[in-house]
């Protein structure tokens, strides 16, 4: 970081428009966080301990509800210390650890997303060949490119705000460091600065999302050519969660990083960041073992061992 900055704390100032309604945020949000926490814990331990489960489809929703775990784990416990706290002060390199591993989870599910799609084609497109086209070998090498994306994305994204100048006001319009408030501060951001930032962000929501999309129209063109309804059902159904997930991510996720940024737009993307934070990574377990019969049982098994263990502890 440049000598020139001058400002080394910040004030996230996200929540402060409310105070009367700061003590129900911090309950909503601290049962939404334990909730999270919970229902992808249990999607893991479901996927790792029912040998059905160890299929390519369920590797990588394991590597999906362990990164939007750890999305929630960067921001909401800060959020809750903030909703109970009078200072809400964050620390300059504190503000750039947040958004560099938010940027590296972020990522990370976008590519997570799109290599999810990318089988879900191959499961439809060549059943016969699925087992070959999709090893373990395969599926751990996307996972970890995922990984190794996101790093980069997040080291080049850091780089570039918090070399910045931050000079005006230490007063972050968010409820943690997220790049359009933070580099709205700067002193010296420019178009270039502007048009790299856009860049990247493109390139992870658009590039994916364009992944996405080319999976998915040939998976459309699949399943028009089956002669029957009945398998062109089934095969649809197995895409039917990944697609509801996707829809909600993007959308709400394309609403902040795309669109032109204004002063006024902060607080609108303020409320989308409650839901992306919060209610996506919420709401992705529940629409997998909802429409999932084989997530469904495993999940009973998980939670039948569950209720073994307990007795058993406090007999001991």
């Amino acid at each position: 970081m440049n000598n020139h900055t001058t400002i080394i704390t910040f004030l996230l100032w996200g929540f402060s428009s409310f105070p009367d309604l700061q003590v129900l945020l911090f309950v909503l949000i601290s049962f939404s966080h334990l909730t999270i926490i919970t229902a992808n814990a249990s999607i893991m331990a479901a996927i790792k301990l029912s040998h059905s489960l160890h299929t390519p489809m369920y590797f990588f929703l394991c590597g999906l509800s362990f990164s939007e775990t750890c999305t929630t784990m960067v921001v909401i416990p800060r959020m809750l210390v903030d909703l109970l706290s009078v200072s809400k002060t964050i620390s300059l390199p504190e503000c750039a650890t947040q958004m560099f591993f938010l940027s590296v989870f972020g990522t990370n599910n976008c590519f997570t997303m799109a290599a999810m799609s990318y089988d879900r084609y191959t499961a439809i497109h060549s059943p016969l060949h699925y087992a070959i086209w999709m090893t373990h070998k395969i599926c751990a090498q996307l996972l970890m490119a995922s990984w190794v994306t996101g790093i980069v994305v997040a080291l080049s994204l850091v780089s570039i705000v918090f070399n910045l100048s931050f000079c005006h006001s230490n007063i972050i319009q968010h409820f943690f460091c997220d790049i359009p408030p933070v580099i709205s501060l700067a002193c010296d951001f420019t178009p270039y600065h502007e048009m790299a930032i856009f860049m990247l962000c493109a390139f992870v929501l658009v590039g994916s999302f364009i992944l996405i999309m080319i999976s998915y129209v040939f998976i459309g063109s699949v399943i028009m050519k089956m002669p029957s309804a009945k398998g062109r059902y089934k095969a649809f159904s197995t895409c039917s969660s990944h697609l509801t997930v996707v829809s909600i991510h993007y959308g709400f996720a394309g609403f902040v990083y795309l669109r032109p940024k204004n002063s006024d737009s902060f607080r609108e993307d303020m409320l989308m960041a409650v839901t992306y934070t919060v209610l996506t990574p919420l709401l992705n377990p529940i629409i997998y073992s909802l429409r999932n019969k084989e997530m469904q049982t495993a999940l009973k098994k998980v939670l039948e061992h569950a209720n073994k263990l307990i007795p058993q502890r406090a007999h001991k």
